[in-house]
């Protein structure tokens, strides 16, 4: 029989929660319950000892939860209470208390399951996670993975896409980095050629394993992938770390011995604190704030992004970081059309920056190159007022950036972006202490394992 903690309330007649956990006894070990509050059927100063089985109260019901779960490590959490006690939104936040601590959460026409992550690899692991798509995952997991590399680490990325390889696909970008045309030759064979595990093998100079999956739950959970299989093939390499790339909101199906959390700025402190958020950002080392500046976020945002991660996750490192455009080759002197995924209200700040830094007269650009058609058409109008393109390796950038330059006699040259901090704190350096976290939490892992 499966053991359980229920969540009950006051609003309730006590017989009749007496009942339900009897009910709920037939089929499961009821290890104890957790009250939610409520006095309207019930006293402030009742004797919990009337529903027969034991009962946590705390400071708050997601505290009493979490004590609960630890002291009685039970498989699932049933829920028994009700409006008004516990809103939506309560329950989400107790849900978040279960499933950060590997708990399926239920209740009567609602079933929350933590993501499996049981998968483990003897290679010690970084997971690289985000709050949703175009928050700069890929680029702050490029961002690590130079990072380690030059801090003497011999790293492998594993990264899942929405168009990953049929078949779990090694990259060996330490090697040989792919050029523009090896990747127009792999688009035109049919591959996604944009697809984040080329992006790290570019943009890191490390090897990669690319994996696709389909379908996100509410929790990271993937409906279908082949990241265990990947994950297994990037163990074999030997490597001292597997940085894991997770893909929009979604989560790789494999165990993190830590994790860097990119939480967007744009969407606001909503995505921290609600639904699962909190769990989000409580399983997380480290917490990156991206894209901290106006206008894509006002200051105000962003501090009170930065606040509610605080709250939720005191003493966890949080960065505000900021994204600029680093072109991989030489752009001084060209005039350049810029292509990028980055919001239209973030150009201007973007081109400055190109012109400023790099040298290059931006006489075109377009923040269309996930959407096709609008982006053809900007190419298109910009026709003959340019003399190379400049792209970020996302979305369209091969099968139409590099088609257009391709079809034009014109270079294309392909863009980095990198994180920089907004406030004192160095990203680096931070960086490099979630890698010795995870280093170590690893090869205790290991050695408790083969004990």
């Amino acid at each position: 029989m499966s053991r359980v903690v229920a969540i009950i309330d006051g609003e309730h007649y006590p017989p009749v929660v007496r009942d339900a956990l009897a009910a709920l006894s037939a089929q499961h070990e009821v290890v104890a319950a957790v009250f939610a509050g409520g006095t309207e059927k019930v006293a402030a100063d009742a004797n919990m000892a009337a529903y027969g089985v034991p009962v946590l109260c705390g400071a708050s019901p997601e505290a009493a939860l979490a004590a609960a779960i630890d002291r009685h490590a039970p498989d699932e959490v049933v829920d028994l209470s009700d409006e008004p006690v516990l809103s939506s939104a309560d329950r989400f936040r107790l849900a978040s208390v279960a499933l950060g601590r590997g708990v399926l959460y239920r209740g009567a026409d609602f079933r929350l399951s933590p993501a499996d992550t049981s998968a483990a690899t003897r290679t010690p692991t970084l997971a690289i996670a985000g709050t949703g798509k175009r928050v700069g995952k890929t680029a702050v997991s490029a961002h690590a993975a130079r990072t380690f590399t030059a801090a003497g680490h011999d790293v492998v990325v594993l990264a899942m896409g929405r168009g990953g390889p049929e078949q779990p696909d090694i990259i060996r970008g330490d090697l040989v980095a792919p050029t523009t045309a090896d990747l127009l030759a792999l688009a035109r064979a049919g591959v996604h050629a944009a697809s984040d595990n080329y992006e790290e093998a570019v943009m890191a100079r490390v090897t990669t394993v690319g994996c696709r999956r389909c379908g996100g739950g509410l929790a990271g959970a993937v409906f279908f992938s082949n990241v265990v299989e990947g994950a297994a093939l990037a163990d074999g390499l030997g490597r001292d770390l597997l940085i894991l790339e997770g893909s929009g909101s979604a989560i790789p199906p494999v165990h993190a011995d830590a994790t860097v959390l990119v939480v967007g700025a744009a969407q606001g402190p909503g995505y921290v604190t609600d639904y699962l958020g909190p769990l989000r950002i409580r399983s997380a080392d480290l917490v990156v704030v991206s894209g901290a500046e106006a206008p894509v976020a006002s200051p105000e945002r962003v501090a009170e992004t930065l606040a509610a991660v605080r709250d939720l996750a005191p003493g966890v490192p949080i960065i505000p970081v900021v994204f600029r455009p680093r072109p991989l080759e030489p752009v001084d002197g060209r005039r350049v059309f810029f292509a990028t995924t980055a919001p239209p209200v973030l150009l201007p700040a973007l081109i400055a920056h190109l012109e400023a830094e790099h040298g290059c007269e931006v006489v075109a650009a377009s923040s269309h190159l996930s959407d096709r058609l609008r982006l053809s058409a900007d190419l298109a109008e910009a026709a003959g007022t340019f003399d190379m393109l400049l792209t970020e390796l996302k979305a369209a950038a091969i099968d139409v950036v590099a088609e257009v330059g391709d079809a034009a006699g014109v270079p294309t040259v392909l863009c980095d972006n990198t994180p920089l901090s907004e406030d004192a704190t160095d990203l680096e350096e931070a960086l490099r202490g979630v890698a010795a976290l995870a280093l170590v939490r690893g090869r205790e892992r290991f050695r408790d394992a083969t004990r």
